[in-house]
C-alpha cells in the first residue's frame, strides 16, 4: 500500500535570547511536541516498564527501538508476520528506528568495515552477517518505525583526523545509497516513514560543517547528530552541535542521537536541538541512581536508609508519591526487580517533565534564564 507523505515539522517558537525552539511534528502514528526526549526501547520495550505506563505516567510521545536488536531477535520474519514492530509491541504511537550504526561502533572487536557495508558477528551466537545501505534500508521498512534512521559509521570521540575524515568519507557514500533504496521501496504498512540523514564528522568543526552541509542535499524530513557523547570532552559535544546547527535549515527537526544527561539535554536545547534519546535514565534508574529538580540521588546510600518522605514529591509519575526513599532503598539493597522498575519509571518521567519544562519556557520567551538555573541544581550530589 503506497503511503503519502505525512511527516510534517512546524517551528511554533524561539527562544529570544538563545537558538531553544520549540515544534510540532506530526506522524501517521501521532503528533510529537519538541523539545521531546524519546525513551530507549530496545528491543522493542523501554526495559522494566509497561507501555501503558510509558505513555501514561511518564507521558511519552514517541519511543525509539533499535534495528540490529531487533534484526537479531526475533527477525524479521516475526516482525512482518506480526504487521510491524507497532502491532507486535502493541506500542500504537510514533517510533523511531536507529540504523545499526552505533551497534556497529560498539561491535568494533568483531566487525569489518567494507565499502560494501558492515561484516560483523552476532554477540548471541557469534554467527555471521552483513549489515549494508540497502539490507538495513529494508530491515527498517520491515521493522515499521515512523522515523528510520540511516546507515553510518561512528567513528569514536578521540579518532584521528584521518581517520575522522575516511569515516565521514564513507558514511555519506553510505548514505547516498541509503536514499537511492529509501525511494526505490515502499512503506509495508500503509504509514508514511521518514528516513533521517546523519551528520558525522567527530570533533572537526570542518567535518562537521561539511557533513551537515552534504546531508541538505536530500531535502530530508528531519535531521540527525550523530558521533557524539562518545568519549570526547562535553565542551567539544557543544561546539560541534553549535557548527551544525548553524547550518542545518530551519524547518526540519534536529536530533541529538545517545545524548544524555539532564544538563547535555538542556544545554543542547539551548543550542537549537529538539529531539534527544539515551538509555541513561532506565539504565542509572536500574543502578539506583535517581535523577530530580533538585539533583541526583544515589538511593543505594545509607542516608536514604530511614527517609520516609516520597522518592520525588515533585514527581508526575505514581511512583513518585507512593514510594518512600527509604523503601525504595530497602528494595535497591535486597536487589529486587520492583527497585529497577521504580527508578526507571521515575527517571523516564523526569526526562520527559525535564523537556515538558523547557518547551514551555521557549514558549514564555524565558528559556534562557530559567535553563541556567536548573543547571546549577540539576548538577547537584545529594
Amino acid at each position: 500500500m503506497t503511503a503519502t507523505k505525512s511527516l510534517t515539522f512546524t517551528l511554533q517558537h524561539k527562544d529570544p535570547a538563545s537558538k531553544a525552539r520549540a515544534g510540532e511534528i506530526r506522524t501517521d502514528h501521532g503528533m510529537i511536541q519538541t523539545p521531546i526526549f524519546m525513551p530507549v526501547g530496545t528491543a522493542a520495550t523501554v526495559k522494566g516498564i509497561f507501555h501503558r505506563d510509558v505513555k501514561q505516567e511518564a507521558r511519552a510521545q514517541i519511543i525509539l527501538a533499535n534495528t540490529y536488536h531487533l534484526y537479531m531477535r526475533p527477525g524479521m520474519e516475526i516482525i512482518e508476520k506480526a504487521g510491524g514492530v507497532h502491532r507486535f509491541s502493541t506500542w500504537d504511537g510514533p517510533m523511531l528506528t536507529d540504523s545499526g550504526g552505533f551497534q556497529v561502533f560498539s561491535l568494533a572487536a568483531c566487525r569489518k568495515l567494507k565499502e560494501e557495508g558492515c561484516h560483523f558477528r552476532s554477540h548471541i551466537d557469534g554467527s555471521k552477517h552483513l549489515f549494508t545501505p540497502e539490507s538495513v534500508m529494508d530491515t527498517e521498512r520491515t521493522i515499521g518505525a515512523d522515523i528510520m534512521m540511516a546507515f553510518d559509521e561512528c567513528p569514536p570521540g578521540d579518532a584521528s583526523r584521518e581517520y575522522a575524515a575516511k569515516s565521514l568519507d564513507l558514511t555519506e557514500r553510505w548514505l547516498d545509497r541509503c536514499f537511492n533504496r529509501y525511494h526505490q521501496t515502499e512503506p509495508k504498512y500503509g504509514h508514511y516513514q521518514a528516513l533521517f540523514p546523519i551528520v558525522q564528522g567527530c570533533t572537526y568543526p570542518d567535518l562537521r560543517a561539511r557533513a551537515a552541509e552534504n546531508v541538505q542535499q536530500y531535502n530530508a524530513d528531519g535531521y540527525a547528530i550523530g558521533g557524539l557523547a562518545v568519549g570526547e570532552p562535553t565542551e567539544k559535544m557543544y561546539e560541534m552541535i553549535e557548527v551544525v546547527n548553524a547550518i542545518l535549515p530551519e524547518d526540519r527537526p534536529r536530533y541529538l542521537m545517545g545524548v544524555g544527561t539532564p544538563v547535555n539535554i538542556l544545554e543542547a536545547i539551548d543550542r537549537g536541538v529538539d529531539m534527544f534519546d539515551c538509555v541513561m535514565p532506565t539504565r542509572n534508574g536500574r543502578n539506583g541512581q535517581l535523577f530530580t529538580w533538585e539533583g541526583t540521588i544515589n538511593i543505594r546510600n545509607k542516608k536514604w536508609e530511614d527517609d520516609f518522605s516520597p522518592i520525588d514529591p515533585e514527581g508526575t509519575a505514581f511512583v513518585d508519591t507512593l514510594y518512600t526513599k527509604a523503601y525504595l532503598h530497602h528494595l535497591c539493597t535486597c536487589g529486587e526487580m520492583l527497585a529497577a522498575q521504580i527508578a526507571s519509571l521515575h527517571n523516564i518521567a523526569f526526562y520527559l517533565r525535564l523537556v515538558t519544562a523547557a518547551r514551555q519556557h521557549i514558549i514564555a520567551g524565558d528559556f534562557h534564564q530559567w535553563k541556567e538555573q536548573a543547571v546549577i541544581k540539576l548538577q547537584r550530589r545529594l
